[in-house]
């Protein structure tokens, strides 16, 4: 997956990936992204629990487009497994999985030396 699918292009409502699938405009698999959470209602509006929420983003006719409900919001999951259900649902068996909030470690330079790795 590119870096591209940090920040879509464009957006499209929940209701209509069905019909984008049948078309054949979807590409690749969608993309869960683990990201701040921007909806301040709903129910789990907690922002000390919840600060970071799951949303998805397809590539749709080449451009990454982000989710949004049927009424105009970016559709967010408490947790992957709530998606996953949801993309599932949707007939969709694989995603990837993008994490740009939780810091991660770099691998050791031992590793990075060892021609066995390579």
């Amino acid at each position: 997956m590119d870096e591209e699918a940090q920040v879509p292009s464009r957006t499209i409502r929940q209701n209509d990936i069905g019909r984008y699938a049948l078309a054949g405009l979807i590409g690749d698999y969608p993309v869960a992204v683990r990201t701040p959470r921007e909806l301040s209602a709903g129910g789990f509006a907690d922002q000390t629990r919840h600060p970071n929420t799951w949303t998805v983003y397809f590539l749709v006719e080449g451009e990454w487009a982000q989710v949004l409900s049927a009424r105009g919001l970016r559709r967010e999951w408490t947790s992957l497994d709530r998606l996953e259900n949801w993309l599932r649902s949707m007939s969709f068996r694989f995603f990837w999985v993008r994490n740009d909030i939780d810091e991660i470690e770099l691998l050791d330079d031992g590793l990075m030396g060892d021609p066995t790795l390579k």
